[in-house]
């Protein structure tokens, strides 16, 4: 079907014509699907908050979430503020300062420590990432980490249609400028394309593009149609639209635009891939939900499937198994299994490292090889995409079994090493290397190479000193 001189049929004409309306923390009080929890638990969201972004949309609460399951329920979890969120010495502060009805600039000073102490930019990104435009002039709003890849995050889509109390971006949201990354110099971006013809893959990423007009968006990708960006073979864009607002893609104004535009680049030999984020099956459940997935298939682009796996979510190898069966069937391909980042409420959300591997090993046990193209569990950390490929006994040594998924430098890539076992280890930092060794194959390079404030942070991978013991009532 082409969007170019159709008005295609709605299938959902009702739902999709539902006005797009959100809630953020200065309207918490007035949800009404809310009015049923406790003060107590409605006072611990505002607290949350008041230190990590809060935005849902009516679709979201009235389609997703089960209220008779609330607190539980794990879309409920994916995007309201739990006070466990907050460790217990950061929600105390605030609590205290709202209850005291505290000057704005104390609470201010004090969300701001806060925020400092939750590692907002993790893995080194704006010390190690920045690309500079002819070697010399830093180009603001883009990313280069991996040679084939570069990140590009348009100032019209540094928000979401809700926000996932996850997120590891959740430092684009907050309103400190010092802290976002950010650009509308589409001229930039295209330059910087023409003098790295390495680069093969653009991700459009967020916040979330699919917010954006696609007046805005073609701005940014129609040019790449033209013969000096045919090395840029691949345009990804990253979105949680698909399940926080498919409307996008069947009932907002310029959703049939939208599709013209990626109908184009699939013409013009582009590889286009919506990067969904998706963190339950139940995401993929409403109607609407699978007319924008038919829409999209419709116009050429493929859509792949990434997500974290999180406590109160998916810490389930059941849930993962069902949501990879219903992406295949509705064609979609299952991509990433990854590992809750290190910021913002990490330490709610994380799982040990051993149960997230076996809960990637059952949950791609439970479907067939065409499920099996997600990989994972994956760390997201500053050398690069680090995969947990197993737990085993080598030399006489339990061990974590490593590679890396993609690096820094392309001859890590594929390359295995290992861990010495850990039951609590969560990320990257936690582990040190098997066998006596001192410190990973790649940790000279990286901090000689990329040396930034996040870099150092992998000094911790040096075997440890033995553990004392616990003093009592500490």
């Amino acid at each position: 079907m082409s969007y170019n001189n159709a008005q295609p049929k709605r299938a959902v004409a009702v739902e999709s014509a539902r006005p797009f309306r959100v809630h953020t923390q200065r309207n918490l009080d007035r949800i009404d699907a809310l009015r049923g929890l406790s003060e107590d638990r409605r006072f611990a969201m505002k607290v949350v908050s008041t230190v990590l972004p809060f935005r849902v949309n009516d679709y979201v609460i009235e389609e997703l979430i089960d209220w008779d399951n609330v607190p539980d329920d794990p879309i409920f979890q994916l995007v309201f503020p739990q006070q466990g969120m907050l460790s217990e010495r950061h929600f105390s502060r605030i609590a205290d300062l709202l209850r005291a009805e505290a000057a704005p600039a104390a609470l201010e000073a004090a969300v701001r420590e806060i925020r400092a102490e939750l590692n907002p930019h993790p893995a080194g990104q704006l010390e190690s990432n920045l690309p500079k435009l002819d070697g010399e002039r830093p180009l603001e709003g883009l990313q280069h980490k991996y040679r084939e890849t570069v990140l590009f995050f348009p100032s019209q889509g540094q928000t979401c249609h809700a926000y996932c109390s996850f997120c590891f971006r959740w430092a684009q949201f907050v309103g400190d400028k010092s802290l976002r990354i950010a650009s509308n110099e589409a001229s930039g971006l295209h330059a910087y394309l023409r003098q790295h013809p390495q680069v093969t893959d653009l991700l459009i990423t967020g916040g979330d593009p699919m917010v954006m007009k696609a007046r805005h968006l073609e701005a940014y990708l129609e040019p790449l149609l033209r013969p000096e960006f045919d090395h840029v073979q691949s345009i990804r864009i990253g979105t949680k639209a698909l399940t926080f607002w498919p409307q996008r893609f069947v009932g907002d104004a310029d959703s049939d635009q939208l599709m013209a535009l990626l109908e184009r680049l699939v013409a013009h030999g582009k590889h286009v891939a919506l990067m969904a984020h998706t963190n339950h099956w139940r995401e993929l459940e409403t109607a609407t939900a699978r007319e924008a997935i038919a829409r999209l298939r419709a116009t050429g682009a493929e859509i792949r499937s990434q997500g974290p796996l999180l406590a109160h979510i998916n810490d389930d190898p059941e849930v993962w198994t069902r949501m990879w069966r219903t992406q295949v069937r509705l064609g979609i391909i299952p991509y990433y299994m990854f590992v809750q980042r290190d910021t913002g409420a990490q330490h709610y959300f994380e799982v040990p490292l051993v149960r997230a591997w076996e809960i990637y090993r059952e949950a791609i046990q439970g479907v067939s090889g065409l499920a099996r193209t997600a990989r994972g569990p994956s760390m997201s950390a500053g050398p690069g995409k680090i995969e947990i490929q197993g737990v085993t006994e080598v030399a006489g040594e339990r061990v974590f079994v490593l590679r890396f998924l993609q690096g820094r430098n392309p001859d890590w890539v594929n390359r295995p090493f290992f861990a010495r076992f850990d039951p609590k280890a969560t990320w990257l930092d936690d582990l040190v290397p098997a066998f006596g060794e001192d410190r990973f194959f790649f940790t000279d390079e990286y901090l000689t190479r990329w040396p930034s404030a996040q870099a150092a942070r992998i000094e911790s991978v040096r075997a440890p000193e033995p553990a004392l013991p616990e003093a009592s009532g500490l």
